[in-house]
């Protein structure tokens, strides 16, 4: 069970069995995902009931370009990012040994390793890249929050590239810090960048996201998916919701804010904030395990890690009475 529970966040159900006497409504703040999310009322009903058209597809595809500043010949829309994780090793078969940031979201090297292939956990991957075909990290990274310099992950790039490599970037909370990322140059050889819809637009359920990368790649990646990866209704919001340019606008500060108070909020109980990003904070704890174990018994589900004893990830809270019950939590 707590392997479970510690793999990934957002297992509510798995947390209800093993606190069964936690008070109610549980606190969920195990995930990065933006608490005040993209609304989504209006979604055709239609939608739901026929197949996706390539016109619906090509309506998202477009908003999603435009929003990232990418080359539309060097995307792919995909059903979220998670599977196309996994399926990296099948689309880059010539990746024989590859350089994961470490530590980071643990999918990473368990695809790669669970393909056969030998992986180097680093925390440097960059200087990694000389010895390996391949370097896989995130940007900003989950879940401390690093970043690295767009132009030392040009340069790298560049460097696979000519050695017929690849450069990897996930770049699933980007959208909080659009300067960040390499979006704009996907297409050009040695890069590949994923992104996610489901973190900052609060919209996870959809399972939408992105590939961006070289022509053939993006062309294979489209034929192993097929006809209709992605729902409906996901393409729907996609295309509305990255169209918004003002919403997004308006979130970044938002979430940035929110933030700042849970930095203060955690700082007021004892607690060290150790990076992240505006939609969640790493934390540094005395012990991991019994902190965890408190905020459970008090309905409060945040992210626990098994590779640390001195780290924890809270999300934000979504209102004042959740800020209010965690405080009281941490202070117990």
């Amino acid at each position: 069970m707590m392997d479970a529970l510690t793999r990934h966040g957002g297992a509510l159900d798995r947390m209800r069995a093993a606190f069964p006497a936690a008070p109610a409504p549980w606190i969920d703040l195990s995930t990065g995902i933006n608490p005040w999310p993209y609304p989504v009322d209006g979604v055709p009903a239609e939608t739901f009931a026929h197949l996706p058209t390539e016109a619906a597809r090509m309506a998202c595809h477009t908003a999603m370009a435009g929003a990232f500043g990418a080359h539309a010949e060097a995307l792919v829309v995909t059903p979220g990012t998670e599977l196309v994780i996994r399926l990296l090793p099948q689309l880059l078969p010539r990746i024989g040994r590859i350089a994961v940031l470490a530590p980071g979201y643990g999918d990473h090297a368990a695809a790669w390793r669970a393909a056969g292939r030998e992986v180097v956990e680093t925390a440097d991957p960059l200087s990694a890249a000389k010895g390996c075909d391949a370097v896989m990290l995130s940007c900003p990274n989950n879940p401390d929050g690093r970043c690295f310099a767009a132009a030392d992950l040009a340069a790298c790039a560049d460097d696979l590239a000519r050695r017929g490599g690849m450069l990897i970037v996930d770049e699933a909370y980007a959208d909080c810090a659009p300067g960040q990322s390499l979006a704009g140059l996907a297409g050009r050889d040695g890069l590949v960048v994923l992104r996610s819809f489901g973190k900052f637009y609060g919209l996870a359920g959809a399972r939408l996201g992105a590939l961006l990368g070289p022509p053939d790649l993006v062309a294979r990646c489209g034929d192993l998916f097929g006809c209709w990866p992605v729902s409906g209704p996901a393409l729907w919001l996609g295309a509305k919701a990255y169209a918004d340019r003002r919403w997004a606008a308006a979130t970044r500060p938002r979430l940035a804010e929110a933030a700042a108070d849970l930095d203060h909020l955690l700082a007021a109980a004892g607690l060290a904030v150790a990076g992240g990003t505006s939609l969640f904070r790493h934390v540094g704890v005395a012990d991991a395990e019994r902190c965890w174990q408190r905020l459970a018994g008090a309905g409060i589900y945040v992210r626990r890690f098994g590779w640390s004893d001195s780290h924890l990830r809270f999300g934000l809270p979504a209102t004042a009475a959740a800020r209010a019950r965690l405080a009281e939590a941490l202070l117990r």
